[in-house]
């Protein structure tokens, strides 16, 4: 049985304790927290489990062999780094830290002492985007033209970070999963409309090799909810939308056919191809169940998580580009994510 510690126990903590308490394999042992208010409902739900203000006495328990931390971006790189020192394995909240400096450290850190890293990317476990990775890399869609995404609400505003490092890291997240091409530059720019805080509007563009374009649409202050990815082909093309009860995937047979003409003539004649529209069956699993499950597993068996640490770099080193990039008015950052590979 694999001993959870959870540090932080505030937004994603309590689903994060459940997830982990009824994974097979593991059972959690401690879980601290900044807040005695919460500390006691843990106590109230966890029978057994103990419970500290200290997350140093959490790290050090010898009955917990892996900790779980969701707090703050800041406290990522540093608590992660005291967890693998003392020779945990470590699961850390997306993103894995705040820059791709600290990504790194860690990342050779695990490395070095043999211990499981793996951010929370938890969207990447969900059966919508596994279907989608499935068909993508299948070959379903053909070539692919593009990759859009929007995933906007009303709040919630963030102290700590802006709202790529927010919002845009789950997409980033789902499209490196999804694609086998990494992009080689990055432009964002963005905006602030209250005074004192981060950029709470952004629109970020990855550029790869070839015709493929991906963009990427965040905001916390829109009056309605939306999460909806297009990703086109030139065989078919699919619409992503996670709000969707049901359908939440569905593969479009549509678009265009080129052609050149009879000989002689100069224009190109663009014709437009529509069929049918059909929607996969998805594993309805709980995505964070799935993640915890990997996670586990990993730890058993020695191989690598899906959101391993190189998965959790590469998405902080164009976070990073994207920031560089705003603050220079959208300027285009060139990026190696070859790197997190060495």
């Amino acid at each position: 049985m694999i001993g959870i510690g959870v540090i932080g126990y505030g937004y994603w903590g309590p689903n994060l304790v459940r997830n982990f308490a009824e994974t097979p394999g593991s059972h959690v042992v401690a879980v601290s927290d900044l807040s005695p208010d919460r500390l006691a409902r843990v106590a109230q739900r966890y029978h057994g489990v103990t419970t500290s203000t200290d997350a140093q006495s959490l790290i050090t328990n010898p009955a917990v062999d892996a900790v779980v931390i969701a707090t703050p971006v800041a406290t990522h790189f540093p608590l992660a780094m005291q967890a693998l020192a003392a020779g945990k394995h470590v699961w850390v909240e997306k993103p894995l830290a705040g820059s791709s400096d600290e990504a790194r450290q860690l990342r050779d850190e695990a490395a070095r002492r043999r211990r499981v890293l793996m951010v929370d990317h938890t969207f990447v476990y969900t059966g919508a985007v596994q279907k989608i990775g499935e068909l993508v890399r299948g070959g379903t869609l053909g070539d692919l033209y593009y990759y859009d995404s929007v995933r906007v609400n009303l709040g919630l505003f963030q102290s700590d970070v802006d709202v790529m490092w927010d919002l845009a890291v789950h997409d980033l997240a789902i499209m490196d999963y999804v694609l086998d091409a990494r992009p080689n530059a990055v432009s964002a720019i963005g905006s602030t409309h209250v005074p004192g805080r981060t950029a709470n509007q952004a629109y970020l563009t990855c550029l790869f090799d070839g015709n493929l374009i991906a963009h990427f649409h965040v905001n916390w202050l829109a009056p309605v909810k939306v999460r909806r990815t297009l990703i086109g082909g030139d065989t078919q093309m699919i619409v992503f939308d996670d709000l969707e009860p049901s359908e939440k995937v569905r593969v479009y047979d549509k678009g265009i056919t080129v052609d050149p003409g009879l000989e002689g003539r100069h224009e190109i004649l663009v014709s437009y191809r529509t069929g049918d529209m059909w929607a996969p069956r998805l594993d309805a699993t709980e995505a964070l169940a799935s993640a915890a499950r990997d996670f586990v597993d990993s730890i058993n068996t020695g191989r690598e998580p899906v959101t391993h640490s190189r998965v959790g770099l590469r998405v902080v080193q164009i976070l990073e580009a994207a920031t560089q990039s705003m603050q220079q008015q959208g300027q285009l950052v060139e990026l190696d994510l070859s790197e997190a590979d060495a």
